[in-house]
């Protein structure tokens, strides 16, 4: 009979310490961030140093104000923080998917409309740098897939808009498939982007569940229904963006060859929604290690599937690494050329947290904590000998996925292609950072959900954001 393995024991100074100490420190250094990033930013732009960003870091104008979605987002919030909060730890999984997934769409759509239906919604994706600018001129889609990439540099007579010229032709695919439809227009687009958007929330714990984590996917849900990054969801393109991601990696967890390539084909249209998804292949390959059985079918599956889209796109006339070379020149051409990378690339993380909340820090912190506790002794008995991959994969995913959501964050943060806006920018990746919530003690987790939601309801009543 194999005895258990032999754990390394914590240090007597580490036992006897409180255990909320250590997130008392995250959270201070949590503000002093933010307040650094604050107070530099509005220096900066009293010098005219061009942050492109009147409430640097965030992409946003200082605007306090109120508006007829307050009140429902007060309620929303209420209704998670108490029966919602309890619901979560008991209901039947299909029913509880579907109560936060409706939950998501209500505080997305509350705090959307605290700037108006016109302002917060049906506007937001209808100014000339938007997707929407373009769908009346494609009228033909494959001659637009085959001469997309010419028309990524500006000043040109017929030059894309900027968020079009940012990403590959996915991201208008999205808006022009709408179009063809019959949802054309602000309305059901930004409707759109907050439905999809929201699905984070089945998305994600159901990964979790795959993989062996049942109760952190329940522990997790709530903290994606009440994320402050849904200022951003409602409404922004990053929102579909952001669940394409989360449906993806979904796939990839659940068993089956069928489901892993429906995942890669999903993840190879995510390529080609933008550029910086390349860094979703930590995710994924993350993902599928810590599945519990026939990952070489699944990595198989779900390859082939990333390859069939590439593939079409580049019949279709696209390449993606063309497109990308044309979009670091363009990048270049805008606010990248006058944003200084030595503010934003500290700053970006102060954004980061007013968009995964204050909760972010404890929870990677305990994270690490339970990662280091879980590290086994040099020549303990009963440790399996598959050398460090199988005891990384240990870990579990709720070590391991908000490890991978952070080093995707770190890549994309110096690589000086993410200067300022990364609060929707980053949002894909925001969803699994905050999977290290599961660490947190139960006892604590209905006051970190109400820091969550006032930081949301802080930042979209004190500022008008933009995206």
């Amino acid at each position: 009979m194999r005895s258990a393995p032999t754990l390394r024991r914590a240090p007597a100074a580490d036992r006897t310490r409180s255990p909320h100490r250590g997130d008392l420190v995250a959270v201070t250094v949590e503000a002093v961030l933010l307040a650094a990033a604050v107070v530099v930013g509005l220096v900066l732009n009293r010098r005219g140093v061009g942050l492109h960003a009147d409430a640097a870091p965030l992409y946003a104008t200082w605007r306090p104000h109120v508006g007829w979605g307050t009140p429902l987002a007060v309620l929303v919030a209420l209704a998670v923080l108490g029966p919602g909060l309890r619901w979560a730890r008991t209901a039947q999984w299909k029913p509880l998917l579907a109560a936060g997934w409706l939950a998501a769409v209500a505080w997305t759509l509350a705090l959307a409309l605290v700037d108006g239906w016109t302002a917060g919604l049906t506007r937001r994706l209808t100014p000339q740098a938007e997707y929407l600018h373009e769908v009346p001129g494609v009228t033909d889609i494959p001659r637009m897939l085959a001469g997309f990439t010419d028309r990524i540099l500006d000043f040109q007579p017929d030059s894309w808009s900027t968020h079009t010229a940012g990403h590959p032709p996915g991201a208008l695919l999205v808006f022009v498939w709408l179009d063809r439809v019959g949802l054309g227009g602000g309305a059901a687009a930004a409707l759109c982007c907050v439905l999809v958007g929201a699905t984070v929330v089945v998305s994600v714990p159901v990964t979790l569940r795959a993989l062996g984590a049942a109760d952190a996917a329940r522990a997790v849900l709530p903290f994606l229904v009440l994320l402050p990054g849904a200022v951003w969801l409602g409404a922004s393109a990053d929102a579909v963006f952001t669940g394409v991601v989360a449906a993806g990696l979904a796939l990839l967890a659940v068993r089956g060859p069928l489901a892993a390539l429906a995942g890669g084909l999903l993840l190879g249209f995510a390529l080609h929604l933008s550029y910086g998804f390349v860094l979703v292949g930590a995710l994924a390959v993350t993902v599928l290690a810590l599945r519990p059985d026939r990952r070489r079918a699944a990595l198989v599956a779900a390859t082939a599937g990333v390859t069939a889209v590439t593939a079409l796109f580049v019949l279709a006339g696209f390449r993606w690494w063309e497109g990308y070379d044309r979009v670091v020149e363009r990048y270049y051409q805008g606010w990248a050329a006058d944003r200084p990378y030595a503010y934003w690339v500290w700053a970006n993380l102060a954004a980061l947290l007013l968009c995964a909340g204050p909760v972010l820090g404890p929870a990677l912190r305990r994270a690490v904590v339970a990662a280091r506790a879980a590290r086994p002794a040099p020549g303990a008995v009963g440790v399996p000998r598959s050398g460090w991959p199988g005891r990384l994969v240990g870990l579990g995913p709720t070590v391991l996925l908000p490890a991978a959501a952070a080093l995707v964050v770190a890549a994309a943060d110096l690589s000086g292609m993410s200067k300022a806006e990364v609060e929707r920018i980053w949002l894909p990746f925001v969803v699994w950072l905050l999977v290290a919530a599961a660490h947190l003690p139960p006892a604590t987790r209905r006051r970190w959900l109400a820091a969550q939601a006032l930081t949301a309801l802080l930042v979209n009543h004190l500022l008008l954001t933009v995206s």
